[in-house]
């Protein structure tokens, strides 16, 4: 049953894949049977190959190079974004242990204030019996 979509898949690109080879193809069977017509020019007709080539080279890679620019321009940015974050969070991981400690030093306080107050009454307690 995995096998289908996996296939069906390969069977869609294949039209795309093909027609980009067949494309190639005629290029190059455009260069070199301008080649074989002048003999005399060799020189200059395989330069001139060599510039159609090097054309096509960069008109295909140009895109892949665009997207690979805009992909890395596009992780810098998430990893300033990270960066940014986790300075942020620890920020507020400090601030929240500076409030902790002082919430815990507040509850001993008002602990030790209760214990003296309770004592008071307790020994008030006593006087009067």
């Amino acid at each position: 049953m995995n096998a289908a979509p996996a296939r069906s898949a390969k069977l869609d690109d294949a039209p795309a894949t093909t027609e980009f080879e067949g494309e190639i193809r005629e290029f190059i069977r455009r260069d070199v049977a301008h080649l074989r017509r002048a003999p005399g020019e060799a020189g200059t007709a395989s330069e001139q190959a060599a510039t159609n080539i090097n054309s096509l080279l960069d008109r295909v890679s140009g895109s892949s190079v665009t997207e690979i620019d805009g992909l890395i321009a596009d992780l810098r940015n998430v990893r300033d974004f990270l960066q940014t974050e986790g300075e942020r969070v620890q920020r507020e991981i400090a601030s929240y242990a500076q409030l902790s400690q002082v919430a815990m030093t507040s509850v001993k306080i008002i602990a030790e204030s209760m214990s003296q107050w309770k004592s008071q009454v307790s020994d008030a307690r006593l006087d009067r019996a």
